[in-house]
């Protein structure tokens, strides 16, 4: 049995994690963290038995540690229970599936104990991807991207790196394909979080609305493959079939594809180099009868071109549209600003931050607060 390590277990990579240790039998859950959902955290330790868990939430955990008194689970709590459910001894895999900048910390714990990353936190490269390739390297660690565009681009390459020519990174669209600046201006979360495709959390959800998401994964993609962001196109696929592609120094393009199902990235990340027993339902082209693609409409969606902007200034600017996002997106669902207003504060923060050309951690998590500080007082 392989021992993993789940961080982010009670969120919808997490849960599905767990749905592909429950389908393949191949694996040995040694840890879990979460945020706050007390309930589901219990429920996971009487099925899973893990060794150690954590919740960053310090009532959750003094809730938890009542509920699972009977139980020999150690109930740790804050980021440093998270680090040290990412660099136990015995864990040879960690899933980093919290969401945000929160899991920069517990990610780099693993790295520098030597884990092997299944990383679904894409905002861990965004905010610091120089600094985290580069410690990974020292270590001679395997990152493995579980996000469905970086695992079918990690696909698609193979071994064959250094013939690469672009990467192709295709989007759904979101829910508001098609609408103009003005149509998007009245958007309501509800409306925003009915994603057409795909099942994810609140926040990745609204990322895909306004394409931030898709922004956020070509800065991934930029340090996961070590090409420059110019050499990255997006295309929007309305069908999800086509996860993502890459073209090679002769032409020739790969691509890689799959019905729209989260299990199966993370089926792959966790048994690479080798596959495992089928995770979800076959593909059936005949059924899915065409595939699509477009341009993305940059005027209705900002928010790939802001990102290629950070991408391009380097330091710390991809943390800072990072931070700023976060912070928005939560004013959004709270209702505190308008659907369309994300990207433009977005825009603010980058244009007001500081720039850092070659920043440390510490420069990294003072941009990510300086960022949400500025978003806070222009709106």
């Amino acid at each position: 049995m392989k021992k993993i390590a789940i961080l982010g277990s009670t969120g919808s990579i997490g849960t599905q994690t767990l749905d592909v240790v429950d389908i393949t039998k191949e694996y040995e859950v040694c840890a879990l963290s979460a945020h706050s959902n007390v309930m589901l955290m219990e429920n996971q330790i009487r099925k899973y038995n893990p060794r150690v868990v954590s919740m960053t939430d310090e009532k959750a955990a003094a809730d938890l540690k009542v509920r699972v008194a009977d139980t020999s689970v150690k109930v740790l709590s804050g980021i440093d229970g998270v680090c040290e459910c990412a660099s136990l001894e015995e864990v040879e895999t960690v899933v980093t599936a919290i969401v945000g900048i929160a899991g920069l910390k517990p990610t780099m714990s693993a790295i520098n104990s030597g884990k092997r990353i299944a990383l679904a936190n894409k905002e861990t490269l965004v905010t610091a991807g120089s600094i985290v390739m580069s410690e990974a390297s020292k270590r001679n660690v395997e990152i493995i991207p579980v996000d469905s565009e970086h695992s079918a681009i990690f696909q698609s390459i193979s071994n064959q790196r250094e013939f690469l020519n672009k990467i192709i990174i295709t989007a759904s669209g979101g829910p508001f394909f098609g609408k103009s600046a003005d149509e998007l201006s009245d958007v309501t979360p509800e409306m925003a979080l009915k994603h057409p495709n795909w099942n994810m959390g609140a926040k990745i959800t609204i990322d895909s609305a306004t394409l931030v998401n898709k922004g956020l994964e070509i800065i991934e993609a930029m340090h996961l493959f070590g090409i420059s962001v110019d050499k990255i196109q997006p295309v929007v696929h309305r069908e999800s079939i086509i996860h993502s592609m890459v073209e090679f120094c002769d032409g020739s393009v790969i691509a890689q594809m799959g019905v729209p199902d989260m299990k199966l990235p993370i089926s792959y990340a966790l048994s690479y180099p080798e596959r495992t027993v089928p995770v979800s339902k076959p593909l059936d082209l005949v059924s899915v009868s065409k595939l699509t693609f477009y341009d993305i409409d940059n005027e209705a969606f900002p928010s790939v071109g802001l990102a290629k902007k950070a991408a391009v200034a380097g330091g710390v600017m991809c943390a800072v549209y990072n931070g700023a996002n976060e912070a928005a997106v939560e004013l959004f669902l709270n209702q505190r600003c308008k659907f369309n207003e994300i990207t433009t504060l977005i825009q603010k923060a980058m244009e007001k931050c500081p720039k850092v050309i070659n920043p440390t951690l510490n420069d990294i998590f003072m941009a990510d607060s300086y960022a949400r500080e500025i978003v806070k007082e222009c709106c």
